[in-house]
């Protein structure tokens, strides 16, 4: 028996195994340590010269990193159009719900913009809706993952209420998402020639070969009195319709871009580009908003300056940080010294 209260074991030689009774007593050691915190541990002393180095490293690092970040972030060119209330004619500017809702209603709308800076290729199109919560609990939960992958020969759809049949027939796909769907459409053209948009490779490469049923047809689709957003061709099967598999990968945050296709040529600085656009989706009934996005792309992504600031500020912080303790400490009584104790004081003043 230890000092402390523990057994110490010795296995004897030559034998083949740790007796039941032996790892017993040992897991009850090794508890008994670790309830009175007697194991071995790494116990560091900030000492004030630790705290400083630390946090000047910190400021080093951080901002040279956010420099980089930042400027690179800024070097990406973008374009972004808000056209939801710009494509409502003057007469509907009161009651946009009822235009959107009038399918007599022209919804062709037309713009004009400005290339500022030159954008090499590939250029990503992407469409922006703002006040749009995809996060809604119920929205993201009504959907089928094994009826996008299987079809028809899934029978059981209930997580997709309330778009779940029509007609005592099942839809595929079912469910809010992919009722959902956005179906604005876009066409670029520069001076007297379109624009190509490729909108292929769009969607995830797992997605299209993991989750959506390559022999899986859409089927009663949009047919009911209540449409929700775009239709979907019943001949192109599940796998290949990537617009419908880019916007079902539900967003986390009210404000979201979505890729709807690729410019595979450069545009140049002061190009006019003239568009048309398809203004289909009903934003309208929420108050939210369309934004068309034109934009370019860098090794960190698109455009995003909160990475770079994050880092300037956290490293601006650290450094300030490491002078005030370097001042703090250059004023503060050396460490051990017993003269500026306060009974030596009283001696001395007495």
């Amino acid at each position: 028996m230890d000092l402390d209260g523990s057994s110490s074991l010795v296995v004897p030689e030559g034998s083949g195994s740790i007796p039941a009774g032996h790892v017993q007593a040992r897991r009850h050691t090794a508890y008994y340590h670790f309830t009175q915190q007697s194991l071995p541990a790494c116990k560091p002393v900030l000492t004030p010269t630790w705290v400083i180095t630390v946090f000047l490293l910190m400021g080093v690092l951080f901002i040279p990193v956010g420099l980089v970040v930042l400027h690179t972030s800024r070097s990406v060119a973008e374009i972004v159009y808000r056209y939801d209330a710009e494509c409502v004619p003057l007469s509907y500017k009161n009651n946009m719900v009822a235009y959107i809702k009038d399918s007599s209603s022209p919804k062709l709308c037309s713009a004009t913009l400005k290339v500022n800076r030159t954008m090499k290729a590939p250029i990503y199109i992407y469409y922006q809706l703002d006040n749009y919560y995809q996060n809604h609990r119920r929205y993201v939960k009504s959907r089928s993952d094994k009826q996008l992958l299987h079809g028809l020969a899934y029978n059981d759809t209930s997580s997709c209420k309330p778009i779940q049949s029509h007609n005592g027939l099942p839809i595929v796909p079912c469910g809010l998402i992919a009722w959902s769907l956005f179906n604005d459409t876009y066409t670029f053209a520069l001076g007297s020639s379109e624009l190509k948009v490729n909108r292929k490779n769009i969607a995830w490469k797992s997605d299209r070969e993991h989750k959506f049923g390559k022999h899986v047809y859409p089927f009663n689709f949009q047919n009911g009195t209540l449409i929700g957003g775009g239709n979907l061709d019943p001949n192109i099967p599940l796998s290949d319709h990537e617009d419908l598999i880019v916007w079902m990968r539900a967003a986390a945050l009210p404000s979201f871009r979505k890729l709807y296709g690729r410019i595979e040529e450069d545009l140049h600085a002061d190009d006019v580009l003239d568009i048309k656009i398809m203004n289909n989706y009903n934003s309208y009934s929420f108050g939210g908003r369309k934004k068309l996005v034109i934009s370019t792309s860098s090794w960190l992504g698109g455009r995003n300056d909160f990475l770079g600031v994050a880092y300037i500020f956290v490293g601006s912080s650290s450094l300030l940080i490491s002078i005030f303790f370097t001042l703090l400490h250059m004023k503060s009584r050396p460490y051990g010294e017993t003269n500026y104790s306060t009974w030596n004081k009283r001696s001395s003043s007495g």
